[in-house]
């Protein structure tokens, strides 16, 4: 399966930054949701990224969307990265790269790096918007701006 633009976007459960599962099937389909999958916690452009996604949150929230991120990372690495740059959104723990492959995110570099890409969820559940680049900074504008026209 794949998170193909006009597709219904995979649903999956993992463990949030706390321990706590969080079932994407409460999420999807109900609210707006920005999924963006990262490479590695504390990372130079994986650290812009969050304090950028960060930074904007209420402009996310004011959009009714959820956010969240997802890398291979575990939930205690999730934890302290959250917490030590106060990031206001779930941090899920993807161990394994099962729901990396879910969505068919590839990876970079002759897949050494786990790809960096966003994808923008609607109300319904349809994938509207899936952006990938390793360049951190434009996926969070591309993901505003796709939000404003849902």
């Amino acid at each position: 399966m794949n998170a193909a633009i006009g597709s219904k976007a995979p649903v999956f459960i993992l463990q949030d930054q706390d321990g706590n599962e969080v079932d994407m099937n409460t999420i999807l389909g109900h609210k707006p949701a920005v999924i963006y999958f990262y490479p590695k916690n504390f990372t130079p452009a994986c650290t812009k990224e969050a304090c950028t996604f960060r930074d904007h949150f209420e402009d996310f929230t004011d959009l009714g969307a959820a956010v969240f991120g997802i890398s291979t990372d575990s939930v205690n690495s999730h934890a302290r990265f959250a917490k030590k740059y106060k990031l206001p959104f779930t941090m899920l723990a993807d161990a394994g790269g099962k729901v990396r492959k879910l969505y068919g995110v590839k990876g970079d570099l002759f897949g050494l790096i786990p790809g960096r890409e966003t994808f923008v969820i609607d109300a319904k559940g349809i994938v509207q918007m899936r952006f990938n680049s390793q360049n951190a900074t434009p996926h969070i504008q591309k993901a505003l701006e796709m939000l404003k026209d849902l």
